[in-house]
């Protein structure tokens, strides 16, 4: 679909697409399907109305679908599970893979049933392992693991469960699409980079895309201003006062004052103005501590990671909706502790120091981001090239007639809106073709095929006072 039939996708909906014949295979059937390293678990047929999900998620009207898991062993140590859900009728002849978010460890059914709500073949991963999305664990002395979490796993449950839609279907996908946001972002650019082949489509909401420096320079950076020193912490009980603070200041800068930063690179307003003076004290007023914090979050890591342009910081706006929870904890009997820096210190644990009992304040700011980097995963591959979607050459998705879109929120809370920009624009300054002539591609030739949305007020993926609920998947098609 040509970019021009955006607008008109949005406002009028897609056409219908019709039924695709299916074959006489049951569902039941289909756990004798002979797949490489695949071994089929369950092959189930749902029927329509309410169906609860192993997990015991609940999903009303649902249509009658067949149901496939399975699980694949790449490697020894790998064990990745997937499921497959096909609409028993009104196949629209599409395929779409969905991805996760934290680390994973567990069947997106949340994702999947929408989908098969509208007609497509559905399938999901838990990238290798089960456990909470909070909890890398896995990791530790499986190397093979994190190759599985990193990249292998969405790719195989992508070619497996194309071969299982056939299978069912007596037809391969005509078209195949990937939605995903956060890890699922991640996820998503992976695969328009390494497996270009995979999707005609993609979508890849707020995407950590720059993984192993995200945790450097987003989950510690955060963790060092919010818990290093006791003093700096900014409770969920003060978020809403710096939000108000923030809003006041810069609301109006794009002609509305709506409670929403269209363009949050504009603000520069200092918390300094809620420093407590006379007998004021916390939670009506910021002390100097945890306005030092504050304005070290939304300046970022560079003072302590000497390295240019390492990892862009988190933008005002949005506090009052996004940092409880996200940055800010619950104040005292709580656990001190946040987002940040429940999946930031297992990734440490577990990917970079194989050490469960390891203490983010033995972190060397000098030379441990270089380590996270260059540490060894296998031979020939490290962290930052098993992790890290961030190859800015999409000649070979472009190439396949693959269209990309991008989104952001411009108040998240937990992967800084300005990556999904120097991605982007990475994009755009990369040379097309090799020799003298090389020169990169212009912002208008790259939004032929890759397009970027900064949504303001939206937090991570969902939420903030901004628009956050919006359909990416129909204007691919």
């Amino acid at each position: 679909m040509s970019w021009r039939k955006l607008a008109a996708v949005l406002v009028f909906g897609a056409a219908t697409v019709a039924a695709q014949p299916i074959d006489a295979r049951t569902c039941e059937s289909l756990v004798s399907l002979q797949l490489p390293s695949t071994t089929i678990t369950a092959a189930e047929s749902i029927p329509a109305g309410t169906y609860t999900a192993p997990n015991g998620e609940v999903f009303k009207d649902m249509p009658a679908f067949c149901r496939v898991a399975a699980t694949l062993t790449p490697t020894s140590d790998s064990e990745i599970g997937i499921e497959v859900w096909m609409p028993d009728s009104g196949w629209n002849g599409r395929f779409e893979g969905v991805g996760n978010g934290g680390f994973a460890g567990a069947i997106a059914y949340s994702a999947m049933a929408p989908g098969v709500l509208l007609g497509y073949a559905t399938a999901s991963t838990d990238t290798g392992h089960v456990g909470t999305s909070t909890d890398g664990t896995f990791a530790l002395g499986h190397p093979e693991k994190i190759i599985d979490f990193g990249y292998r796993a969405v790719h195989l449950m992508t070619t497996v469960g194309k071969q299982i839609a056939s299978g069912f279907y007596g037809d391969a996908p005509k078209h195949s699409y990937f939605t995903g946001c956060s890890t699922g972002g991640r996820q998503a650019l992976m695969e328009a980079q390494r497996f270009s082949d995979d999707y005609d489509g993609i979508v890849a909401g707020d995407p950590v895309a720059f993984y192993t420096h995200h945790h450097v320079g987003g989950n510690l950076w955060v963790v060092w201003q919010m818990f290093n020193n006791p003093a700096s912490t900014v409770f969920t009980t003060q978020d809403t006062l710096l939000g108000n603070a923030v809003n006041a200041a810069c609301d109006a800068l794009d002609g509305v004052a709506d409670g929403v930063l269209n363009d949050p690179r504009r603000c520069h307003f200092n918390s300094k103005a809620l420093l407590c003076t006379g007998s004021q004290t916390p939670p009506s007023c910021l002390t100097s501590e945890q306005i030092a914090a504050v304005e070290n979050i939304w300046t970022g890591p560079g003072q302590l990671v000497h390295q240019s342009g390492y990892y862009p910081p988190f933008e005002r706006g949005g506090e009052a909706f996004g940092w409880p929870a996200s940055i800010s904890p619950e104040p005292p009997p709580a656990p001190q502790t946040d987002n940040h820096a429940a999946i930031g210190i297992s990734f440490f644990e577990n990917f970079v120091f194989d050490n469960p009992s390891w203490d983010f304040r033995t972190f060397n700011w000098n030379s441990d981001p270089a380590y996270v980097d260059d540490k060894v995963v296998v031979p020939g591959q490290t962290l930052a090239s098993v992790l890290n979607s961030i190859d800015p050459d999409l000649a070979k998705f472009r190439s396949h007639g693959g269209k990309l879109i991008q989104y952001h929120g411009f108040s998240d809370p937990e992967v800084p809106p300005l990556t999904s920009i120097n991605y982007f624009t990475s994009v755009v300054n990369f040379p097309q073709s090799s020799g003298a002539n090389s020169q990169p591609e212009s912002a208008e030739q790259t939004q032929e095929y890759y397009r970027l949305f900064m949504v303001p007020g939206m937090d991570h993926c969902s939420g903030g006072p901004g628009a956050n609920v919006f359909d990416m998947l129909t204007p691919l098609q």
